[in-house]
């Protein structure tokens, strides 16, 4: 089932502000909360800030900041001085990339048939010296195939 645009199966109304528990309810989280934050070095809170906090009310006084790294320098940036970059010689390296001879049949071996590897992998089946009909090769290539 599904319902109309706009509209939610979600409760969507701002629930009522509960009644604020007495101060002394929240002395002792507020106290172990401060001596974990002081352990930490960290900006202790007011009791009034405490409480907000535990409500999900309370905003920070400070902002976070960014730490100063002292191997980061951002004052100067380095640009190259010379605007030619010569381009590498490339004399002991490979060959730009061509496209590879297409493969023909010569001639020099008797082409038998040809016999499928495995699914659409067709392979050429040749006749040998000591293999006129190349039958050989053939029942190879179909125990390949089984095995």
């Amino acid at each position: 089932m599904h319902l109309q645009r706009g509209l939610t199966t979600l409760n969507t109304k701002k629930r009522k502000a509960s009644k604020r528990k007495p101060d002394s309810y929240y002395m002792d989280g507020w106290r172990k909360h401060n001596k974990f934050y002081k352990q930490k070095n960290l900006q202790t809170m007011t009791l009034d800030e405490y409480i907000d906090y535990v409500h999900g009310v309370y905003k920070p006084k400070s902002q976070p900041r960014a730490v100063q790294t002292p191997w980061h320098h951002t004052d100067s940036t380095f640009r190259r001085e010379s605007t030619n970059v010569p381009s590498h010689n490339s004399e002991h390296s490979f060959a730009p990339a061509t496209k590879k001879e297409s493969m023909q049949y010569t001639g020099e071996r008797r082409l038998v048939g040809i016999a499928m590897m495995h699914k659409s992998n067709l392979v050429p089946v040749f006749a040998d010296d000591d293999d006129k009909t190349g039958s050989k090769q053939a029942t190879e290539i179909a125990q390949m195939r089984r095995n």
